[in-house]
């Protein structure tokens, strides 16, 4: 009978291997990049490979910035890699996958929160009763 050396098993000790965020950037001015993980890893641990990455904050012209290696995603979801939900929403919103279901939910709510409260601004533009002059 063969047994497997400790050191085989040191590096790796069950779980399954997950696409999620980890966290860098320093105070206020967040990053994140893409990565394949071990799922009992720390967030921001080691990692076994990056596949991308996010910039939250909005540039000059309001966008929030991301880059994402498809290949290397096909190739990690094709292994049985799992997806943690952030990642799947990033991966909807991008195309590379269906939208995750509160993606919509939540786009809808906000749709009619928005013309609730255009209905509820005076039409003719005078100013309401809480409003000053």
């Amino acid at each position: 009978m063969v047994q497997l050396g400790s050191r085989l098993l040191k590096g790796y000790r069950g779980g399954h291997v997950v696409i999620r965020f980890a966290l860098g950037g320093c105070a206020n001015r967040p990053f994140y990049r893409i990565v394949a993980a071990h799922s009992r890893r720390a967030r921001d641990g080691k990692y076994l490979e990056q596949l991308g990455c996010l910039d939250p904050l909005p540039n000059a012209r309001g966008e929030k910035v991301a880059g994402l290696n498809l290949e290397r995603l096909r190739h990690w979801l094709g292994c049985g890699a799992q997806l943690s939900r952030p990642a799947e929403k990033l991966l909807g919103l991008a195309g590379f996958l269906p939208l995750h279901p509160m993606t919509v939910t939540g786009a809808e709510r906000l749709r009619r929160r928005r013309a609730q409260e255009a209905a509820a601004r005076p039409a003719d533009g005078s100013p309401g009763p809480g409003d000053a002059a």
